[in-house]
């Protein structure tokens, strides 16, 4: 098994669909709405990760590649071979949010998520240094990524090293991306 996680905007769901001849695509968040283990809330839906980790772990296969910014937290460590986790500059998040029209707290939450590389570092956590492999999707099309995810699979490829939060620094934008209330 295989999965593919991101915070929201990085292009998990496009780069799924471009792979989608190869594997079986388990959209996690498809999953939660369709079983109802979630409660909406005012900004967005809170899912419950361990009803849906006891869902989605029932619906591994071999060929299988869960796709969702939740993998980290429902996938069972052990199935999976590879984890990409997609990444993309907070700067170029910025009009994704605002054309899916995120509520403010939504959209610095997320940017902040990415900025902190919070779920890489659940990635790695959960599966592993070994398994997890960083792809920095900022400049890159559908099919380059889709590249070098392949390189990654065929071991040609250990990922990109990304720091947003040195950038953001060297900027001088870490008010902008975390602002006080």
């Amino acid at each position: 098994m295989f999965v593919i996680t991101g915070n929201p905007g990085v292009g998990k769901h496009t780069l799924a669909k471009r792979l989608a001849g190869k594997f079986e695509i388990l959209d996690l968040n498809r999953v939660a709405i369709d079983n109802k283990v979630y409660k909406k809330t005012r900004d967005a839906l809170d899912v419950d990760v361990v009803k849906l980790g006891k869902i989605v772990k029932k619906m591994i296969r071999s060929d299988t590649l869960a796709v969702g910014h939740l993998a980290p937290y429902v996938v069972p460590p052990k199935q999976v071979r590879f984890v990409i986790v997609l990444r993309k500059s907070p700067y170029q998040l910025i009009p994704v949010y605002k054309k899916r029209r995120y509520a403010k707290k939504k959209m610095f939450e997320n940017l902040g998520s990415e900025i902190l590389g919070v779920t890489a570092y659940d990635a790695i956590t959960r599966f592993g240094k070994k398994k997890t492999f960083q792809i920095d999707t900022t400049n890159l099309s559908v099919q380059k990524t889709a590249d070098r995810i392949k390189l990654v699979f065929k071991k040609k490829f250990k990922g990109d090293r990304v720091d947003w939060l040195a950038l953001v620094a060297q900027k001088n934008d870490l008010a902008r991306f975390f602002p006080s209330k």
